[in-house]
Parts: structure tokens; C-alpha cells; sequence
């Protein structure tokens, strides 16, 4: 069977206006030796005040700037793109500059009458940043391939394989409808060493444009995956700035170990909480889907540091404790058992939503009381009337924080759970909810979101973590 890479790139892979686009060619030439590629893109980055900013986030401020009756501006965008345009040979430049000029004029239109209406939402926000980012990267990441000598092609949007439902700004993938559209990408797929396509972005069975949520590229990766698995040996790479290591380096600096291998779960579990692998939903829709395709984290500077994400694992004589990590802006929603039932339905099948842990229960005045940790206390804020809808006397409590440690096996850590809290009152925390589990090897410990204790818990615990012994 033929192989196939699924390789993601995303907006720091690309670097701001396209400075590292020549490792993107060096790893691609090295994976396109014994495999197909079709590489994923994000939206590039743009530099503006000496920061780095993605042009996905240029173009949303552009497009409130239109509903609040400021017309948009294109050219912090524009310069982007005439700089990455330098990459791309004089055999490819005027075609490639004609694509950047009518990607550009579509996007403008969507965002003047963004600002005739007062409003930049569903298809016109949609039509914004997929034209200004990933389907018109994609497109420039074909011309910058094709000059340096590579045969490839890049996906049109008529032709696009990823079909989704009708939430147009928080989208959902439909695997059947989708394999009724693959005919085109396949081809391009057969005929080509490469084949470039924009992350991120849906489209409904009727053509409307969708997006994902941010971090939507790593969706469009795995639905790929799902599409290709059948026909090709299929494995997909997501090239990242580092391969995973036991903690955000970002926010422990010291004692990093390199993590080797990941199960689906223990992915999943990870990016739930903090850290950025990948999008966790991006797992989940392969689960669902019946799918088993291994997932390679690789740092795109040193590539042979990479990290293994596959159903199950077989590194069974490593430290069972993998990764320790966090998330701040959490939320407690505590809801009568007998009501809960009908809330956790109405997330999986009306809105689709996974972002939560359910917590232990508890009993009050001989009433049982479920728990449900939401991950991301602003999409409580925005849904309160949905959630309340279920129980008016249910409580939501914001202004949560939680630390997790992530190991399947973590069932084989000695005093994991004691010396974990211990460590966390050492340091002068207080800890407001714990919940381990012995089935799931889960041990959650809810704090006080609040200066920078999501920070010095991750810290106290790993470093905790070399010194806990293991059967």
C-alpha cells in the first residue's frame, strides 16, 4: 500500500511573513522521499509593533472594526503575502501574485459588507478568513513548492473534500457526506508528489464556507486521515516548534523530560487541559470514527525529536506520570443528578461539545448533586441561559483553575494522589476540589484561578514528579 503523510503546518511552523517557509521545503522534500504528502496550512504570521500576530487575528479585529462602522483595512495582510510572494520563482510569481489579488479583493468584500451590515458573523466571517488565511496559504504554499522543482497541486475550494453541518462558525465534520466529495482531492492525491490544502476551513453540503474553532487546522489533519486511511498507509505529522515534553516549557524551565509516546487518551486528556499538542477534538473525531492512524508530533528543527500518539502505547518500563499541566478560566457547574442526564445528551448531540470532565458527585440534604468541570469558563459565560435552561437552581462557580497529571497507568504511582496535594499546600495553595479516579488514572485538583497559581502549581507538581516511585 502506498504511504501518505497528513502533514500539518501551522502559523508558527510558517513563521511570521513566511521566514521559516524554507525549513516547511526542507521538511517536505525529506517526508515526500517515501510517501505522498498532503500538507495542511494554517494561516500565516504578520509582525505588527515588533509583536508576532496571526493574520487570523488581523482579520477578526478588521472585521469588528467593520461592525462597528470603521471600514477594513487589508494592508498589514497585503505586506504578508508580497513578502512570502519573494519565495516563489519568476516561472510561478505573476500566477501566484493574480491568486494573492483575487483572494485579497474576496476577502474585502466580505468585510465591506461586513460593514454595511454592521456585522461580522456566520458566512461573511467565514468567507473573511478563509480567503485572507489558510485557503489562499495554501494556494501560495503551491507555487513556493512547484518552484523548487516539486510536482504539486493545491485543493480548490469547489473541489472541497472536508464537509461539515451548518454551524457555521463552530462547524462539525460528517465522514460520510465528506467521502462523497473525495473524488476530486483523490485524484489530485494520485497525480501528485504533494498536495497543498487550508486547514481550519468547512463547507456544507450546499457550498456554504464553515470554520472550525481556532485550532481547526489540527481537525482538518486528523478528518484527512479519516478519508485517506482506507486507501493509502496513512500516518499523520504535525510539525510543530518542539516535540512533547512533561510540561509546558513555557512554564516549567527546568527538569523537562522528553515524552516518547502518547495514547489517544493521554493526548486528548493533555490538550484538554493546557497543553498544546494538538486539538483534542481532532483525536476524538478519530475515536468516533473507528480510525487507528498514528499521530507524530515533530520538532520541524530537529526531527528526529518526535513524539508518538497512537490507541495504545507500549512503552510500559517509562515513568507512568507523562505530563503535568493546567488550564486556567474553568468552571464548576453543579446540577441535580436526576437532571443531568438530559444536559450531557443535549452537549453531544445538539452542540457538540466535549470540553469537560465529570467530577465526582456529592449529596446535600439527601439530594445528590452532579458536577461537571467545564474547561473553558467563557463558553459557560456565553451559554448561562442554555445551561440554566436544564436546572434553574443549578450554580455555576467561575474563576476556577485545574492541574492534572496525565498517565494512563499512572494507577501504578505510589502515594500519587497524597504527595500531589501535599506539594500544592507546600507552596501555599489552597486546594478547593480533588478528584482522583482509580479507573481512569485521573487525578484532577481544582484551585483558585487567581495570580498566577495555575503557574506555580504546575511548577510545584512537577517538579514533585522525579521523585515519586512507581511499581
Amino acid at each position: 500500500m502506498t504511504k501518505l503523510v497528513v502533514a500539518k503546518f501551522g502559523g508558527s511552523a510558517i513563521g511570521p511573513n513566511g521566514e521559516t517557509i524554507p525549513l516547511i521545503i526542507d521538511r517536505i522534500t525529506d517526508l515526500k522521499k517515501n510517501s505522498k504528502i498532503l500538507a495542511v496550512f494554517s494561516a500565516p504570521l504578520t509582525v505588527y509593533n515588533e509583536k508576532k500576530r496571526s493574520l487570523t487575528d488581523v482579520i477578526l479585529e478588521q472585521g469588528k472594526n467593520a461592525e462597528n462602522g470603521t471600514k477594513a483595512n487589508l494592508e498589514l495582510v497585503k505586506s504578508t503575502y508580497v513578502k512570502i510572494l519573494e519565495m516563489v520563482n519568476p516561472e510561478n510569481k505573476n500566477e501566484c501574485k493574480k491568486t494573492i489579488d483575487l483572494f485579497l479583493e474576496m476577502t474585502q468584500t466580505a468585510l465591506d459588507e461586513a460593514y454595511e451590515k454592521r456585522e461580522f458573523a456566520d458566512e461573511i466571517r467565514a468567507r473573511s478568513l478563509a480567503f485572507s488565511g489558510e485557503i489562499l496559504m495554501s494556494h501560495v504554499m503551491n507555487y513556493i513548492l512547484r518552484s523548487n522543482k516539486m510536482k504539486s497541486e493545491a485543493v480548490n475550494f469547489d473541489d472541497w473534500p472536508i464537509i461539515t453541518d451548518n454551524n457555521i462558525e463552530s462547524t462539525n465534520f460528517l465522514a460520510v457526506k465528506s467521502h462523497e466529495k473525495l473524488g476530486k482531492t483523490e485524484k489530485l492525491v494520485e497525480e501528485n508528489d504533494i498536495v497543498t490544502i487550508g486547514g481550519f476551513i468547512g463547507k456544507t453540503v450546499d457550498g456554504t464556507i464553515t470554520t472550525f474553532e481556532r485550532g481547526g487546522s489540527d481537525r482538518t489533519a486528523a478528518d484527512l486521515g479519516i478519508l485517506f486511511h482506507k486507501k493509502y498507509d496513512t500516518k499523520i505529522d504535525f510539525e510543530k516548534d518542539n516535540s512533547v515534553v512533561s510540561a509546558d516549557p513555557k512554564i516549567v524551565d527546568s527538569e523537562l523530560t522528553e515524552v516518547d509516546q502518547l495514547s489517544y487518551n493521554e493526548a486528548r486528556l493533555a490538550g484538554m487541559f493546557g497543553m498544546k499538542i494538538l486539538d483534542p477534538i481532532a483525536i476524538k473525531e478519530i475515536v468516533e470514527n473507528g480510525v487507528d492512524i498514528p499521530i507524530v508530533i515533530t520538532n520541524m528543527r530537529k526531527p528526529s525529536k518526535t513524539t508518538t500518539i497512537k490507541r495504545n502505547t507500549d512503552n510500559k518500563d517509562n515513568h507512568p506520570i507523562k505530563i503535568v499541566t493546567g488550564k486556567e478560566n474553568c468552571a464548576i457547574f453543579r446540577i441535580e443528578t436526576t437532571n443531568v442526564q438530559k444536559l450531557l445528551t443535549s452537549l453531544e448531540k445538539d452542540k457538540r461539545y466535549g470540553e469537560f470532565i465529570i467530577l465526582s458527585p456529592f449529596t446535600k440534604d439527601g439530594v445528590e448533586f452532579s458536577r461537571i468541570l467545564f474547561l473553558n469558563g467563557d463558553y459557560v459565560k456565553r451559554n448561562e441561559k442554555y445551561f440554566l435552561g436544564f436546572d434553574s437552581l443549578a450554580t455555576i462557580t467561575y474563576n476556577r483553575g485545574v492541574i492534572t497529571l496525565i498517565g494512563d497507568e499512572m494507577w501504578r504511582v505510589q502515594h500519587v494522589a497524597s504527595k500531589t496535594s501535599a506539594k500544592i499546600g507546600e507552596v501555599g495553595l489552597n486546594i478547593l476540589n480533588m478528584d482522583a479516579q482509580e479507573e481512569t488514572s485521573r487525578i484532577i485538583i481544582v484551585i483558585d484561578d487567581s495570580k498566577g497559581n495555575i503557574r506555580k502549581a504546575i511548577n510545584a507538581v512537577h517538579q514533585e514528579k522525579s521523585k515519586i516511585n512507581f511499581i
